[in-house]
């Protein structure tokens, strides 16, 4: 059974707690990479037919927003298009350096967080995708996220973003504000996570994107396709 403390108010006690947690998600993944390495190594199921899509209307330059270790930006420079990755793992964006010069690859590889302004010109790539990562702050940082996801994808640029749909990393959670809490025990334990139901995402994402499907891949995560209007 899981269980929930009280919420906290966003305005101070909220913040200082979304700070905290931004640092410890950065310090929490890169010692997963460094203890794992490449941890996720396939990539995403919907990813060949995505690349098939891409490819059919010739895009080019694909962000992979929140990159990990590589997976799908090695998988997409396989693919021969001009990939860049950003996460705020030193650890990871390591590793995907070393993945890419063992496959003879490239990709041009950012160390940032999310949260801040994203290192591109406006309206510059032609594809945005991010897997299991945009979910890991509270509403306001999201939809701030979203924003900025939003300035740098070209006009009918395609997203694909995926977020957990149950809410099973831990046994006992702190929660922040609706439908956002923090795992106090498990191994994403201090990290915060956001559940969207498909109706949020709609509400999210859909002022700044056209919806083209929402659905439920096989290890329960929400899968999001869609447009830049």
């Amino acid at each position: 059974m899981l269980a929930v403390t009280g919420s906290l108010t966003r305005c101070g006690p909220l913040q200082i707690i979304m700070e905290q947690s931004v640092a410890r998600l950065t310090n929490a993944w890169n010692e997963i990479f460094k203890q794992r390495g490449r941890v996720f190594t396939e990539p995403h199921e919907d990813m060949p037919g995505i690349v098939q899509r891409l490819k059919a209307t010739g895009a080019r330059a694909i962000l992979d927003l929140g990159s990990g270790t590589g997976r799908h930006v090695v998988y997409l420079a396989r693919s021969s298009f001009s990939v860049f990755g950003l996460d705020s793992s030193p650890e990871g964006i390591r590793v995907t350096r070393q993945w890419l010069a063992d496959q003879g690859l490239e990709a041009d590889l950012r160390l940032q967080s999310m949260t801040q302004k994203l290192p591109y010109e406006d309206a510059f790539f032609d594809a945005v995708i991010s897997v299991q990562v945009i979910h890991h702050a509270d509403m306001a940082t999201i939809r701030q996220v979203v924003q900025e996801i939003g300035r740098v994808l070209k006009r009918d640029g395609f997203l694909f973003v995926t977020v957990p749909k149950l809410r099973n990393q831990g046994t006992a959670f702190e929660r922040v504000e609706p439908g956002t809490f923090i795992p106090l025990d498990g191994p994403e334990k201090g990290l915060p996570h956001h559940y969207f139901t498909p109706q949020e995402l709609r509400e999210v994402f859909g002022s700044l994107f056209e919806i083209a499907d929402i659905h439920v891949d096989a290890v329960h995560h929400y899968c999001l396709s869609a447009y830049k209007r």
